[in-house]
């Protein structure tokens, strides 16, 4: 003998489902793109990420760079000391920092060091370095004469680098900044890079 509630409430529940709950493959569809999604996102940070410093200004985007035009007088009697710091964006794996964790430099003096980068994988990979200076003030008096983030730094499996780093502080640096901390971000573009042209490929 069938039971009138029990068959109302099971019609009920029944009625209530949703096309998503009938159908699974639907959620299975909107979690892939949903991954897809994310996948393109993180494989767009870093350009995404330069635009955004280029046009708001913010973070102190370096955008003092290439060869020196014109003569500039070293300030000897001042010493601004250079913090230089290394970060791995996430699901980076290299091996990456400064040869010297902090540098003094006289304004108007060109100094020259370097990073290291080591690929730890047994694929190709290829990096982007994104910069920013803090404080934000003394961004632009920061230049980059030369610098390893100008283009695009793949490496072999297993190989290291040297990845140079000449640059000058504008002896019109403000009297109160006297630290500055210049940051390198690593962002992976191994997808997009290794049809770069301009990435250079290393196999120590």
């Amino acid at each position: 003998m069938s039971n009138p509630v029990g068959d109302n409430q099971s019609h009920a529940g029944a009625a209530e489902m949703t096309p998503v709950a009938r159908n699974p493959m639907i959620t299975v569809r909107r979690l892939i793109l949903a991954a897809v999604l994310m996948f393109g996102f993180g494989f767009a940070l870093a350009p995404l990420y330069d635009v955004f410093c280029r046009v708001t200004g913010l973070n102190g985007k370096v955008t003092r760079n290439g060869a020196l035009t014109e003569t500039v007088a070293v300030d000897n009697t001042r010493l601004i000391r250079v913090q230089l710091i290394a970060v791995n964006n996430e699901g980076m794996p290299w091996t990456f920092g400064p040869q010297f964790s902090e540098i003094s430099v006289h304004p108007g003096e060109q100094r020259q060091t370097h990073y290291v980068a080591s690929n730890p994988t047994a694929r190709l990979m290829v990096a982007r370095a994104v910069p920013s200076v803090a404080p934000s003030e003394a961004a632009q008096y920061v230049h980059k004469i030369n610098c390893f983030c100008f283009q695009a730094q793949s490496l072999a499996p297993l190989a290291s680098q040297q990845m140079p780093l000449v640059l000058m502080i504008d002896p019109k640096l403000p009297e109160h900044i006297r630290t500055i901390t210049l940051s390198y971000t690593l962002f992976d573009i191994t997808e997009q890079g290794q049809g770069n042209a301009a990435a250079r490929s290393v196999t120590l």
